[in-house]
């Protein structure tokens, strides 16, 4: 009991040791998941996405109380490890960290922050670090498989044709005129960087905008869709669709050929899962056919999951 009021204390919530869970609000409730964690003595402390579900301010002042305690020995741990998708909370918050991919999941990058706290975010060097971070990442991410374009068999993520449209609009308006710093425009979206990356990197593929060095680009194609009405970008997102991406061109293909213009969705499913696993398949089908439907290039029941050109074609 000592050592809970010790934490409760510590985390600054003394006052509401007898306050139900209902009456904490989502930063003390947070506090009191610190409080829970210091109370058995751990010699590391491991959050995942700590701030994540809070709002702006609330987070803002959590993270500075955290590194407060942190910078003044205050709590009986050796190390804190963070998972994070904010770049920035990451440089703000870390003296090292460590940049993983996916599929598969391993370290790609190790950038130690050379900073002391505490950190001020508007410093030149800190704005760099952000954005060389942001940088070898989209390397990562939009680097050579990117370049060498789809094959029939390739992961793709599944992003909208809202979010697709939303990016290529704001990158077409000042005051970017159709090129951006990855943080900056992620900030002005109020997109993670898990969120940015995937709708980029569809918009290369699809030859729309181009990723480079930290920042992305509108192509020329992005420029024209960007001016276009709803229709004239549908025809356009429907050229470019079966043009870049194999499986669309191959549904399509497959549906042409057959008698009755019709075809299961296990077809394809199954022909995806001879170069992906079982959920990479289902996530890559369920993206084209979203892209599909919206440059009304085929049209799919989800009930009977079949393929048809019947409603594109009337």
């Amino acid at each position: 009991r000592e050592r809970a009021l010790a934490a409760i204390d510590l985390i600054g919530l003394d006052g509401f040791e007898n306050a139900y869970p209902r009456e904490l609000s989502g930063g003390m409730r947070q506090r009191v998941g610190f409080a829970r964690a210091l109370v058995v003595d751990p010699t590391i402390l491991l959050m995942d996405e700590p701030f994540s579900a809070l709002d702006v301010l609330t987070a803002e002042t959590l993270r500075t109380d955290l590194l407060d305690l942190w910078t003044q020995g205050r709590m009986p741990i050796k190390s804190v490890l963070i998972v994070t998708h904010n770049i920035e909370e990451a440089v703000f918050m870390c003296d090292r960290i460590l940049v993983l991919s996916s599929n598969p999941g391993r370290v790609i990058a190790e950038i130690k922050v050379p900073f002391k706290h505490p950190r001020n975010r508007l410093d030149p060097a800190f704005r760099k670090l952000v954005d060389d971070i942001y940088a070898k990442m989209t390397a990562r991410q939009t680097g050579e498989a990117t370049k060498k374009g789809l094959e029939l068999g390739s992961w793709l993520p599944q992003v909208s044709t809202n979010l697709m449209a939303g990016l290529i609009e704001t990158l077409a308006m000042a005051p970017y005129h159709g090129r951006a710093d990855m943080p900056e425009i992620a900030r002005t979206l109020h997109l993670e960087v898990d969120d940015l990356f995937p709708i980029a990197e569809v918009l290369q593929y699809l030859g729309f905008a181009d990723v480079r060095e930290g920042d992305v680009f509108l192509t020329p194609p992005g420029r024209v869709f960007a001016e276009f009405g709803t229709q004239e970008r549908k025809l356009m997102f429907a050229d470019h669709l079966l043009k870049h991406v194999p499986l669309a061109a191959r549904i399509k293909k497959v549906l042409n050929e057959r008698p009755g213009h019709r075809a299961p969705r296990v077809r394809f499913e199954q022909e995806l899962e001879d170069s992906l696993s079982d959920g990479a398949a289902e996530e890559t089908l369920d993206a084209v056919i979203d892209w599909g439907r919206y440059g009304e290039i085929f049209s799919y029941n989800d009930q009977t999951e079949i393929f048809s050109l019947e409603d594109v074609e009337s």
